[in-house]
């Protein structure tokens, strides 16, 4: 009993000895490591992460070594604390990506799997920090709201487009063949989820990283909401479109194809579906955690634009529909801003392109930052202000300049055809 009662003293004693040696540890061995504080230290984890790629890329293998080492045991041990208790399984796969970059460097392995681990780990990284941090009300709402605007947007205009198509079926005395349309129009909006779906599917199976995916599928949603975006694009090209639909539906009534008016209906829905089935992939992407929000936006989206769908055709042109529009655009413009600033920090991730953090700058929750796509660093911040100049400098144009050339032109037109006269 003596021998057992000296055993445990001086495993206690050491045990006291070692931790005060090492403050912090203890307060990571106890439960007093807050989820606050195991954020803050994840933020310093990501730096130490950075600077082992930066030195492997150097050829510094021994200073990669003990940065990753540093950074696990100084930093990381606070984080295993509370993310333990939240979430076993992901502090185990940490734990072995952090063993497994260490053991690569030490046996001198090619730079190029040593990154690979570290994109993974910066995935782990972000997962750590989302299991850790409440979603609070911010980030819900505005993702909720991005999803309320595209489904809204999208479907408003396919609303307007049929009911022009229907307006010109009346007029040309060819009601009785409406059917064909609506029943185009449905099989448009299950082509349309059918498109989302298979994108899902599709971008699962691509043998590129995840983060390559998404900055891909973003980028291509940036630029589809770049297009939309500005008013007088748009409405040329819905000029031009609605001119080739009218005299599609001609052709049918003329005619009387009533599969060709089931493709007419197809076609003014379907593609404002594939563009939404575009935008929600890219939303989804960075939604990680919030995709419950994305549903409820695109249910309320649904609702408004049945409700709106049912004011159209009861009451026509009386319906505000070019301030809906305009406010829409504006709200789009906004999106496709965060899905760009989200695009390039997955290039970032991915270690495509190069990452130089302003970390004097606020950061706020992870479930913000992505919802917005703030994420501070030179990279993100310049081409999301660069996209923003050029929208401004767009609405300035189309707004203030075209105007006065407008009426300039309008002006002058008298005078030479006056002067032609003479």
């Amino acid at each position: 009993m003596t021998r057992w009662l000296r055993r445990a003293l001086v495993a206690i004693a050491g045990a006291l000895l070692l931790l005060g040696l090492n403050p912090g540890a203890a307060h990571a061995a106890g439960s007093g490591v807050s989820r606050a504080a195991a954020i803050k230290q994840l933020e310093v984890v990501r730096g130490s992460i950075d600077r082992t790629l930066t030195l492997i890329k150097e050829g510094k293998a021994d200073q990669a070594f003990a940065e990753a080492k540093a950074g696990y045991l100084s930093h990381f041990e606070y984080v295993e604390v509370p993310l333990r208790v939240a979430n076993p399984g992901l502090t185990s796969d940490a734990e072995t990506k952090f063993a497994e970059i260490r053991g690569l460097i030490t046996s001198h392995a090619p730079t190029n799997q040593v990154r690979d681990r570290i994109v993974e780990l910066r995935r782990l990284m972000d997962d750590a920090e989302r299991t850790l941090t409440d979603k609070g009300l911010s980030a819900p709402a505005v993702v909720a709201g991005q999803s309320f605007v595209i489904i809204f947007r999208e479907g408003l205009e396919a609303v307007l487009l049929v009911t022009v198509l229907l307006g010109y079926l009346e007029s040309a005395k060819a009601t009785h063949l409406r059917r064909p349309i609506f029943a185009g129009m449905g099989l448009a909006a299950l082509a349309s989820a059918g498109t989302f779906f298979l994108l899902r599917s599709v971008l699962s199976v691509i043998p590129f990283g995840r983060e390559i995916l998404e900055a891909v599928t973003a980028l291509l949603a940036v630029v589809v909401l770049f297009y939309v975006s500005f008013w007088l694009i748009a409405r040329m090209d819905q000029k031009r479109w609605l001119e080739f639909l009218k005299a599609k539906v001609w052709t049918a009534v003329s005619v009387g194809s009533t599969s060709a008016l089931l493709l007419v209906g197809f076609t003014a829905v379907y593609r404002e579906g594939f563009e939404t089935a575009l935008f929600y992939q890219a939303l989804l992407s960075f939604g990680d955690g919030l995709g419950i929000w994305v549903l409820t936006g695109l249910l309320i989206g649904l609702a408004v634009l049945a409700v709106v769908a049912w004011l159209i055709f009861k009451l026509g042109r009386r319906m505000p529909i070019k301030q809906f529009l305009a406010t829409a655009v504006v709200l789009l413009m906004s999106t496709s801003i965060a899905f760009l600033g989200n695009a390039v920090r997955s290039l970032q991730e991915a270690d495509v392109i190069g990452l130089h953090p302003w970390n004097h700058w606020p950061e706020p929750p992870i479930f913000v930052r992505q919802s917005l796509g703030y994420w501070p660093s030179r990279e993100t911040i310049v081409t999301q202000v660069a996209l923003l100049a050029v929208y401004v400098l767009g609405a300035v144009y189309m707004f203030v300049l075209r105007p006065r050339l407008d009426r300039r032109t309008a002006v002058s037109q008298p005078r030479s055809t006056a002067g032609a006269s003479v």
